[in-house]
């Protein structure tokens, strides 16, 4: 991982990452657990250095390719899972979908040379919680590993303005559709919490929020994305740029 000036850091969506989320995390809570996927050895040995060096994370294992995560991660159950794309076997996109089938609570972040927008698109779709180049600063993976365990979305910021972008052409093509299928019905708190989210606000800032209790907010987020058919968060962004619920400028 190069110290380019210009690539460190992760862009959050649509705030900045890790707000919000303290350096050493809660040393009162149990470690983040993490799973590395990576076919480079020598990549996934320097990422386990880094990260066994925070106080509150924990690396539970190391997998070569996609197939080998999707069988860690359901004897596992890890929190968080650093994963290629490009992998043997079984990619990056193809494992992540099964992973959370396995393991539906894992938050997972592409690790990744690839800067395609396909790429981003589908694993996006495919549920993932961030997309970062490893062009990034080694030194920011533990920050970007609480930021997506306390419940942030991270892209690198190179790919975030790839995904804005997106996000206003799907919202140009709704514009001009002559007909529109009904949006599901959502509740009103469901309403708010899907702004709050939009927003880039964790579970516990909308509990805060709309003073309600963790748990109620994660309930909302669940059924939230039952009701509109999505697999992520990130997905719920777009939808809220698309039903003009979020203004993207």
């Amino acid at each position: 991982m190069s110290e380019n000036p210009e690539a460190r850091g992760a862009a959050a969506v649509p705030r900045q990452a890790g707000a919000g989320t303290s350096a050493a995390g809660d040393a009162s809570a149990d470690p983040i657990r993490v799973l590395i996927v990576d076919d480079h050895a020598l990549f996934r040995r320097g990422l386990e250095m880094v990260l066994q060096g925070e106080p509150d994370i924990e690396v539970i294992g190391e997998g070569g390719d996609g197939h080998e995560a999707v069988e860690m991660a359901g004897d596992l159950l890890p929190d968080v899972v650093l994963m290629d794309i490009r992998m043997p076997r079984r990619s990056g996109i193809e494992a992540c979908t099964a992973i959370k089938d396995a393991a539906p609570s894992a938050k997972i972040v592409m690790l990744t040379i690839s800067d395609e927008e396909e790429d981003l698109f589908e694993a996006i779709k495919a549920g993932a919680s961030g997309y970062l180049l490893k062009e990034i600063s080694i030194d920011e993976v533990p920050q970007a590993v609480r930021a997506v365990h306390g419940g942030q979305s991270l892209i690198s910021p190179s790919m975030a303005s790839k995904l804005i972008t997106e996000f206003a052409s799907l919202a140009k093509r709704s514009e001009e559709r002559t007909q529109q299928v009904p949006a599901p019905r959502l509740t009103e708190r469901e309403m708010e919490v899907l702004r709050l989210v939009a927003r880039g606000l964790g579970n516990r800032e909308i509990a805060k929020e709309l003073f309600i209790s963790e748990n109620t907010v994660k309930n909302h987020v669940r059924n939230i994305l039952e009701k509109l058919q999505l697999h992520s968060r990130m997905e719920a962004v777009v939808y809220a740029v698309r039903e003009k619920l979020l203004e993207i400028t």
